[in-house]
């Protein structure tokens, strides 16, 4: 057993507003620079839809995450290294600028300078790429509440898989929000497709980085990643994705799509899970075992032997502190109801979601509180549709879920009727009064500082990666390796 720590996020779907703040959030502070218009290092997508880039969840057409071979072996989808090889220079698993779209804006100047006309000057839509007029066809956001729509819904891979169970009648429709950050896997990718070794895991806190003095613009990572979170930046040429703002997390603060959450759906914290165990948790031969093999290798942060186990990889007393106060353990693994987004991809993500709940069709009569559990299955989203995304189609461990949010809607109301509370629900969902009055807590009022349980990186840490990543001449020098820094910061400053 190798104990190391990993930030890990779950948000909570019931509450997403779709407002996109974490989008403008994310854009303002990190893709706002050429190369980057149609990088979305955060986006929120309208289901059922496309999505962004464009049915990025169809692994027939990108290839992308990790197959299990005959015998039982973990193998990149888009091909070992003598594939990448001859598609070195023609990857045809890559999604194109179509897939996105081509960035643009607006020939505002018309507007001012137009000449005296009888007719109303307009701001055309102009390409940020070539300069030239474009029609629009694509945008950031495009299908934003077009879930009802039947042309939407046909291009959503989950939807296709249930054609024949998911009706597109107006009357039937669905909807729901999902937001998207990279997942920062414990077994990624696109760290594993890159030829150069440009992309790697940081092992103090799991953060999936991308070092652009390396990078030599392959875009083998884009293609491997199943999510399609790396994207390339065409004007220096080296690929990019999101860094879960770490610069700001090792000085405590909250990343800035967390902080900046209208509905307060995220939440971010460490724990603690075994690295010789990945591999195994990732080659389950049915996908729907991984969620369970995911749940074995995330352990318990106060259990001894795991601590000391800790500590001897190099985890720091204040990492292991965080994993005992974040609510994140318990949402995944004690309550457990959040779930893993595609796990079939095996790439074992940790950005996990706690599925919407929806109304019951019209046509469902409930009487009291206690018909709710037989009759989920009549709820507006469909089982089906959530357990494509979140399960790789195991519907009870989404019904757990749902249940588990019902009972603890049907408890708080029945607390605050002062009715007695039914004895027989809680044993279905195997949770006690205490877990729900935490649940309410952590999922209705959780404060700022209990939904984000962040330890602050430690100095002697950076010390020791920054030695590491310096030629040995320099670190070796009379001056020692306080000089070398200082001389180095200066120089970057100028």
């Amino acid at each position: 057993m190798k104990v190391l720590s990993q930030f890990m996020g779950v948000f909570n779907l019931d509450k997403c507003l779709g407002c996109n703040a974490c989008t403008v959030a994310c854009k303002n502070l990190w893709t706002n620079r050429e190369g980057t218009e149609y990088m979305y290092w955060n986006n929120v997508e309208t289901r059922p839809g496309p999505g962004y880039p464009l049915e990025w969840e169809d692994q027939e057409k990108y290839r992308g995450g990790w197959i299990l071979t005959k015998d039982g072996k973990l193998k990149l989808a888009i091909g070992g290294r003598i594939a990448r090889l001859l598609e070195l220079f023609h990857n045809p698993y890559l999604p194109t600028i179509d897939d996105y779209f081509e960035p643009f804006t607006y020939t505002y100047e018309n507007l001012v300078n137009a000449k005296e006309s009888d007719k109303q000057p307009v701001a055309e839509p102009v390409s940020l790429i070539t300069g030239k007029r474009i029609e629009l066809r694509l945008g950031p956001n495009w299908n934003d509440d077009l879930a009802g729509g039947t042309e939407a819904i046909l291009k959503d891979p989950n939807f296709k898989k249930l054609e024949n169970k998911v009706k597109t009648d107006f009357e039937n429709a669905f909807m729901m929000y999902l937001p998207r950050i990279c997942n920062h896997c414990l077994n990624p990718s696109c760290v594993a497709a890159c030829p150069a070794g440009a992309m790697y895991k940081r092992e103090e806190d799991g953060i999936v980085l991308n070092d652009q003095n390396k990078c030599r613009g392959w875009r083998f990572c884009i293609a491997a990643c199943p999510y399609k979170k790396v994207y390339y930046n065409w004007a220096t040429g080296k690929a990019e994705k999101c860094i879960l703002c770490y610069p700001r997390l090792e000085t405590g603060q909250i990343p800035a799509c967390f902080h900046e959450c209208v509905g307060r759906i995220r939440y971010l914290g460490v724990v603690l899970y075994d690295a010789d165990r990945v591999e195994w948790a990732a080659s389950a031969r049915d996908p729907k075992e991984i969620i369970d093999r995911m749940l074995q290798i995330i352990l318990d942060p106060f259990d001894e032997e795991v601590i000391k186990n800790a500590k001897e990889n190099g985890v720091t007393g204040d990492f292991i502190e965080a994993a005992q106060k974040t609510p994140v353990y318990k949402m995944v693994k004690i309550w457990k109801i959040a779930l893993p987004l595609h796990p079939e991809f095996r790439t074992l993500p940790m950005i996990w979601y706690i599925p919407p709940l929806s109304p019951l069709v019209e046509n469902i009569k409930v009487k009291s509180d206690e018909e709710f559990f037989p009759i989920v299955d009549h709820m507006r989203i469909p089982i089906e549709y959530l357990a494509s995304m979140f399960t790789a189609g195991d519907t009870e461990k989404v019904k757990n879920v749902l249940k588990k949010l019902i009972t603890l809607r049907i408890y708080m109301r029945q607390k605050r009727l002062g009715k007695k509370v039914n004895e027989e629900l809680l044993k279905e969902v195997s949770l006690t009064e205490k877990d729900l009055e935490e649940m309410y807590r952590v999922l209705a009022i959780a404060r700022l500082e209990d939904r984000f349980v962040i330890p602050t990186a430690h100095k002697e840490k950076a010390l020791k990666m920054f030695e590491e990543s310096l030629a040995p001449e320099y670190v070796q020098g009379s001056r020692g390796l306080q000089q070398t820094i200082r001389r180095d910061l200066r120089l970057r400053k100028s």
